[in-house]
């Protein structure tokens, strides 16, 4: 039998002028009912009247926009699984709760849900946006409640439909400062599409939670779907991990790079069993420069996983990191990639291949290279990436996480 969970998430199907959409309902009441009555009736949902608008542009407002409560406006691109090229044409349906947490049918409006027999409804706040040639969606509403007893964190479903293929669910937009999602909760993630999980910024009287979705991203069965390599994906965070740093400024401790410098801009630089010396001094250099000309905006490290003495490791990157004359760039090590103590081994890292590049912002991938190789071209595409991922929100105030 499948959870209340599982079931909330993926069971039920609605039809909207004619087209089916997998996502998850919820009730009007406090109390589901049991599992076992809401899977023996998921082919009896009705049609429902509030249907997908014939026109859905790449913009959309919600009703929840002109309610009381804090405004929000979700915005980012579709992109294809290469995690770059926009995607055009692309559906993204969305709803959730109100202010207190409750999925609420208004009669007599427009998008309104009727709830079922067994009160199931998506409730009144819900939309649809549809990707321009550009990729990019932006969603108005408010942020929403958690439920009631606060049994998970505030979330906003979202279903995606792609021309030509079934529609499939991605992982809920959640909020990185909200107190109830707790570690464990982030790490049962699926990373559906990506990570939902977004990091808020103040603008005016608004929030702002920025979220590029990946076609294909973790979605079973998937023609896009990427095979396993070194390290997350482009749209997936990096996990928190504890190194051991050598030389820079945070020498002598084990602080973690995505906690203390996630925030803005980063390149981390995964040193396998097969790097080259000579490689890896053109990359500190590289990332020297960068670091000078972009400021406390960047910050660059580089994690030596290799399977040698750390100790003997750790005097080395000093004896390389005073001879190249390096202020900012952290060297740092780990015992290697599959070491649990430092939580590295969450980064599922491949130590057979040269090296492992990632670069961030908002803790979030936005450019990876496996065994990337220290010339000019490389070093072009990642100013190019930089660059062309600041965005309008990139100075933004950011809204305090949670403790």
């Amino acid at each position: 039998m499948r959870t209340i969970d599982h079931i909330h998430r993926s069971a039920w199907a609605w039809a909207c002028s004619g087209i089916m959409i997998a996502a998850g309902c919820w009730y009007t009441g406090d109390t589901p009912p049991d599992p076992a009555d809401a899977e023996s009736s998921d082919k009896d949902l009705p049609h429902f009247d509030a249907c997908m608008p014939s026109k859905v542009g790449a913009e959309d407002t919600s009703p929840a926009w002109s309610r009381p409560g804090q405004r929000l406006i979700l915005t980012g691109r579709v992109v294809q699984s290469d995690g770059l090229t926009p995607a055009p044409g692309i559906v993204l349906y969305y709803y959730h709760t109100d202010t207190l947490g409750r999925y609420r049918h208004i009669p007599g409006e427009e998008r309104s849900m009727p709830p079922d027999t067994l009160g199931r409804t998506h409730g009144s706040i819900r939309g649809w946006v549809r990707t321009g040639i550009d990729g990019r969606y932006t969603i108005r509403t408010a942020r929403p409640g958690a439920y009631p007893g606060g049994s998970e964190p505030a979330h906003i479903h979202a279903t995606i439909l792609e021309p030509g293929r079934e529609p499939y669910y991605i992982d809920d937009f959640v909020f990185d400062d909200d107190p109830l999602l707790t570690t464990r909760e982030r790490r049962r993630r699926e990373n559906r599409g990506g990570s939902g999980v977004v990091r808020l910024v103040h603008s005016g009287d608004a929030l702002i939670g920025e979220r590029d979705i990946i076609l294909g991203l973790n979605i079973p069965g998937h023609a896009s779907a990427r095979p396993d390599t070194s390290g997350p994906e482009v749209g997936e965070d990096v996990p928190s991990f504890l190194p051991r740093h050598a030389f820079g400024p945070d020498k002598g401790t084990t602080a973690c790079p995505m906690c203390k410098y996630g925030w803005f801009h980063g390149a981390l630089l995964f040193v396998g069993e097969h790097s080259d010396t000579a490689a890896l001094r053109a990359w500190l250099l590289f990332f020297e420069s960068e670091s000078i000309a972009r400021g406390e905006r960047f910050k660059a490290c580089l994690i030596d996983g290799r399977p040698l003495a750390q100790g003997a490791r750790d005097q080395g990157w000093e004896v390389l990191g005073r001879k190249l004359g390096l202020k900012h760039v952290a060297l740092t090590t780990v015992p290697s990639f599959s070491d649990p103590s430092s939580e590295i081994d969450r980064l599922k890292l491949d130590p057979a291949v040269s090296g492992t590049l990632l670069l961030y912002r908002r803790g979030r991938v936005i450019g990876k290279a496996v065994n990337p190789r220290a010339e000019n071209a490389t070093f072009e595409w990642v100013r190019s990436r930089l660059d062309e991922t600041r965005g309008e929100y990139f100075d933004a105030p950011g809204v305090a996480r949670a403790p």
